[in-house]
């Protein structure tokens, strides 16, 4: 159940109940392509750093260790001993980034396997097969994702069979959940909107897919080309045709300055590799911008990555400490690194919702947009 507690604009604060727990939005998702962050995070850091709900990736488990083996284990939650929120994507952006490896038809896509090149065919109903296999709280449905530089026709004729491939996940999802062999008999299911950067496809998609009446929706095919300014466009003029009493989801954005201008336009769930990955590579994300620790003037700096944050790593460990990790290749430095970033990110998370609750959104973005912008930025 979702319930929308307070609004100002198009912003929305509000839960999201789920048999695993209740979602307070908006919430960034932290990613755990093979059910685990990468940068050595484990769930006992997760639970540290506030995470709520955490992204597994369909087609990677799929491959590796395998979604069979995952049930026979109990399902995702017990296989990473994980209690709260667990969204899994269908595998459909593997379908646009895998793009040499792969021939999409009207029942499916056909891959080979990028770690050994056997022969993969997923379609929506193979899709929702491994997902509830993986026993997920919420499954995506499955789709193609365009790139943003396609030409119109085919645009038009991919999300036209991503439309059809949504009516099939939906009646395989309900036998699925029928099931006694099922492990989460209450799995939900999110719809995905494309139309890459063309107004009247993605609102006429969005009119389509609402008549489906979905347990949330997703803006796909975002972040995958087009300017910030192109994606900003399409949310403002597609949001306003998806349910408003339904979680709306922007797919694998983004940047800070990202999720506060799509949460002013209406987006509550969010995901990105951007905190672990730049984590992993000295960049780290501060209230007065992002500041990367390789940089030699960090070399004899004993203070933390940021005055006052209060994750693992800020508390106990200096910036030249933490570089001379990195330097050294040692592992515990990407640790603590990616540890930091994904806490500044459900931090910011809880703010928004802070200022939400108290209807000073706007106030609060304009001063942490300034703060990230004006400050050190190296």
């Amino acid at each position: 159940m979702y319930q929308v507690l307070k609004r100002e604009g198009r912003a929305k604060r509000a839960v999201f109940t789920t048999v695993h727990g209740t979602i307070q939005t908006p919430v960034f998702m932290n990613v755990g392509t093979v059910a685990a962050i990468k940068g050595a995070v484990s769930t006992e850091d997760l639970e540290g750093i506030g995470t709520q709900v955490e992204l597994s990736n369909t087609y990677h488990l799929h491959v590796r260790p395998g979604d069979q083996v995952v049930k026979q284990l109990g399902g995702l939650h017990k296989f990473m001993s994980w209690d709260k929120p667990i969204l899994t994507d269908s595998g459909g952006f593997q379908v646009f980034s895998l793009a040499g490896l792969r021939r999409i038809k009207e029942e499916g896509v056909y891959f080979h396997s990028h770690i050994d090149g056997r022969k993969i065919f997923m379609g929506p109903e193979e899709s929702m097969q491994i997902q509830s296999n993986l026993a997920s709280t919420i499954a995506m449905a499955f789709d193609e994702c365009p790139p943003s530089t396609a030409e119109r026709a085919y645009v038009e004729a991919s999300v036209a069979r991503t439309s059809r491939w949504l009516v099939r996940c939906k009646q395989e999802m309900a036998r699925l959940n029928g099931l006694e062999e099922t492990i989460n008999k209450e799995q939900l299911l999110f719809g995905i909107n494309q139309g890459a950067v063309f107004d009247d496809i993605r609102i006429d998609h969005a009119k389509r897919i609402s008549e489906l009446s979905c347990d949330g929706y997703a803006l796909g095919g975002l972040a995958v080309g087009e300017s910030h300014e192109q994606m900003y466009h399409v949310i403002e003029e597609t949001i306003p045709y998806l349910p408003v009493d339904k979680p709306t989801y922007l797919m694998g954005v983004g940047t800070p300055a990202n999720i506060l201008e799509a949460v002013e336009r209406g987006v509550d769930f969010f995901d990105c590799v951007y905190p672990s990955r730049n984590g992993r590579h000295g960049h780290l994300y501060t209230n007065h911008g992002k500041i990367n620790l390789f940089n030699a003037k960090y070399e004899l700096d004993g203070r933390p990555i940021e005055e006052g944050c209060q994750c693992p790593a800020c508390r106990r460990y200096s910036r030249a400490y933490i570089r001379h990790l990195l330097k050294a290749k040692e592992m515990l430095g990407m640790r603590l690194c990616v540890l930091h970033n994904l806490y500044f990110y459900n931090k910011m998370m809880e703010e928004i919702r802070d200022a939400l609750d108290e209807e000073r959104f706007a106030s609060y973005k304009k001063q942490k947009l300034d703060g990230m912008q004006n400050g050190m930025n190296d």
